[in-house]
């Protein structure tokens, strides 16, 4: 299932030089994420009632291209890995008006319980471990 997270640049996101701050992007990804995981049924606070999380294990990011204040940006996630217990989330994140590739990222996560621990969401939760194993199968 292709998702794509619409996002326009406001001025406080920019820096000194008018360009998205590098920190922000990391945001972007999560909101992407977040909304995505929502369109499924499946939001975090969802996953938090049903007494999981899914914490941010690592994070890639290569910038590309430079979008400002203004600016729409395209972000597509799309799951690349997953084992029932880890998950990695790559990003194709587009300036909407050139084309261009703004960044190059993905994150890595885990399924935890509340008390952190790993857990086997095949084995928790088939369910929602059935939506993500299709969704890596896209």
């Amino acid at each position: 299932m292709s998702y794509t997270y619409k996002r326009k640049i406001n001025y406080y996101e920019t820096d000194k030089m008018g360009i998205v701050h590098h920190s922000n992007y990391i945001r972007f990804l999560e909101e992407a994420r977040c909304r995505w995981l929502e369109e499924l049924n499946i939001s975090m606070e969802k996953l938090e009632q049903l007494g999981y999380t899914i914490p941010t294990l690592e994070v890639d990011c290569k910038y590309k291209y430079h979008v400002t204040s203004g600016d729409i940006i395209l972000i597509e996630p799309k799951i690349s890995e997953f084992n029932g217990v880890r998950m990695t989330v790559e990003y194709k994140v587009i300036d909407e008006k050139t084309g261009k590739n703004v960044i190059e990222a993905w994150t890595k996560h885990c399924f935890t319980n509340t008390k952190l621990k790993p857990i086997n969401m095949k084995k928790s939760n088939t369910d929602i471990y059935n939506i993500f194993e299709k969704l890596m199968n896209c």
